[in-house]
């Protein structure tokens, strides 16, 4: 058979149900023998990121590596920021770009380019990549395909690149080629049972030395598929538990154990908790400036820090001091959880907590705001959509309120962009976590980001997508116009002078999807009721924001992590 028709059959035998793309004439071999063999579903989009970021949004709902597809030259190039951001943040995927003949590629001559369209995509995705390869021999096809798929789920998640050139997708290989697969998987890397016993055993008894100890999960554990494992751990040790980011939706909102979000706009409440920790058990966190301030020594002071990962170079890089544990998270929290221990009961601890949080709520972080009130909104929001599947979110300041308040249900999740922070994600990668559940999902986005891809309306339209998107408007790009305050002497080039927005109610209108405003804080509820209406209506909501509205807490940069703005001013302009 040819190499496309083995293509298309082996994503078949994989379960693949879906894949992105957005067509062009290096990949039409391929898309033809999906469409013809199978039953996999050719989703085709408008830009190729979006191809990236539906499929990285499928693989975060699916649990599987997420597949995208690109044509050569400005196709390959455009799905590199989505690369990159499943690489950033440990999501399993295999992205498919169509590549010039052979005979058509300039090899070791000294021009720039041979074949029309012709660009050297492996070169340019080794940096952000598990892997990138381009298919030179048609019969080594089947085992590089096998290695991709084993690779991108493998270990620590990430993606893997196949650049296939034409003549190449259309090469005839034996019944001998395919036999060859399956084959190429690589083991786990071994772990010392008594070593991790050892670390267990120090970790136990440092609980019970412990009175304030604490749980940081973040993003590695949903990479490791490690969420049950975790929340049994937490319940077994009683442990309060903080997140990343990327770990909002790791314990559900309601959960007595449930603190909230650390880090540059995390929680007031759980800065502040995770201040006066005296243990941290970190499972799964980079502990970047993000989440831990640029004051290292502060962040460490007063507590011991035990810190799991599967990669080593997480540890004990700019935290030093930590107790360190090097493995899959779900192997770790499997043997961890074998301990059958009674949790220390740590009553006077959970109360501190819960006092701090009475005392700091999120919805008076914004003292004197007029208008809607964007933390009170997105608990409002949240609860009214106990029918989504989970919240998709973009870049920005709403992205912050939205991890601050948005109150997520036990089978819910939080999407975003974590470690590339690419607006634009949300509405692809909406698509994609919406093919992915078959049930509704909730988009939210900010004026800036929306723009991004907004040519994706289109694709919703066209596939009858369930999908709530919610644009919370308030006329600039607010998070750097919030920066531009600090250090610029609102000085606000190309956030607010040189930026503007349409009505997007009336653009969604334009392509067939119904849509409000609402800018009156009374008037919330209404509009939310009629964005659940039907829930498997594509509806849009615009919510109309003060546009001075800054995200508070946020970590006074220089100064230790629980010394937070505007309480506190920062002491140096920020890096990142």
């Amino acid at each position: 058979m040819k190499v496309a028709d083995f293509l298309a059959q082996d994503l078949k035998r994989r379960g693949i149900s879906h894949v992105f793309e957005l067509v062009g004439g290096m990949i039409t071999f391929l898309l033809d023998s999906i469409q013809q063999q199978t039953d996999i579903r050719i989703v085709s989009v408008h830009h190729e990121q979006g191809a990236a970021f539906a499929a990285e949004g499928w693989a975060r709902m699916a649990g599987v590596p997420g597949v995208a597809f690109a044509t050569s030259g400005p196709g390959a190039t455009n799905l590199l920021t989505g690369i990159g951001s499943c690489y950033f943040d440990s999501i399993p995927a295999v992205f498919i770009t169509g590549q010039v003949n052979r005979h058509e590629q300039k090899g070791d001559r000294a021009i720039r380019q041979l074949g029309f369209q012709e660009t050297d995509i492996v070169a340019m995705a080794k940096p952000i990549t598990k892997a990138a390869w381009q298919v030179k021999d048609a019969a080594a096809f089947p085992d590089l395909l096998q290695r991709a798929f084993a690779l991108a789920a493998e270990g620590r998640p990430g993606p893997v690149l196949l650049d296939i050139p034409m003549d190449v997708q259309r090469a005839e290989i034996t019944a001998t080629d395919i036999r060859t697969t399956s084959k190429i998987a690589t083991a786990p890397t071994a772990v010392d049972p008594a070593g991790r016993q050892q670390f267990l055993d120090r970790l136990n008894l440092a609980l019970l030395r412990a009175e304030r100890p604490m749980i940081l999960a973040g993003g590695g554990i949903r990479a490791a598929q490690a969420q049950t494992a975790f929340l049994q751990f937490a319940e077994r040790t009683g442990l309060p538990v903080v997140s990343s980011l990327l770990a909002v939706d790791i314990i559900p909102f309601g959960h007595p154990l449930h603190v909230g979000m650390i880090g540059s706009y995390g929680n007031r409440w759980a800065n502040l908790s995770l201040g006066a920790a005296d243990l941290l058990i970190v499972l799964g966190s980079r502990l970047d400036v993000r989440q831990t301030g640029a004051m290292t020594e502060a962040f460490k002071a007063g507590k011991v820090i035990f810190h799991v990962d599967a990669e080593a170079g997480e540890i004990n890089n700019r935290i030093t001091g930590c107790v360190p544990w090097v493995e899959h998270l779900g192997a770790f929290l499997d043997a961890a959880n074998e301990d059958r221990r009674e949790p220390q009961g740590r009553t006077a601890w959970h109360q501190q907590i819960a006092q701090l949080r009475l005392q700091f709520p999120d919805t008076a972080e914004l003292k004197g705001l007029k208008g809607i009130n964007p933390n009170q909104f997105m608990h409002e929001l949240a609860q009214q959509s106990a029918r989504a599947s989970a919240f998709v979110v973009d870049v920005g300041q709403h992205q912050m309120w939205a991890a601050q308040s948005l109150e997520i249900g036990r089978a819910q999740r939080f999407l975003t962009s974590g470690g590339m922070g690419a607006m634009g994600f949300a509405l692809p990668a909406a698509i994609g976590a919406a093919f992915a559940a078959a049930k509704p999902v909730v988009l939210i986005a900010g004026d800036g980001g929306f723009q991004c891809n907004i040519q994706e309306l289109q694709t919703i339209v066209r596939n009858r997508l369930p999908i709530k998107l919610v644009v919370v408007n308030n006329r600039t790009h607010g998070m750097v116009r919030q920066f531009q305050q600090s250090y610029f002497h609102e000085r606000y080039q190309s956030t607010l002078v040189g930026y503007d927005a349409p009505d997007f109610a009336r653009v969604a209108e334009a392509y067939g999807i119904t849509a409000r405003t609402v800018s009156d804080p009374s008037d919330v509820a209404e509009h939310l009721q009629w964005l659940w209406a039907d829930p498997l209506a594509p509806q849009l909501l615009q919510v109309m924001i003060d546009t001075f509205a800054n995200v508070y807490p946020k970590i006074a940069f220089g100064q230790p992590n629980t010394s937070m703005e505007p309480d506190f001013k920062p002491l140096a302009m920020e890096g990142t």
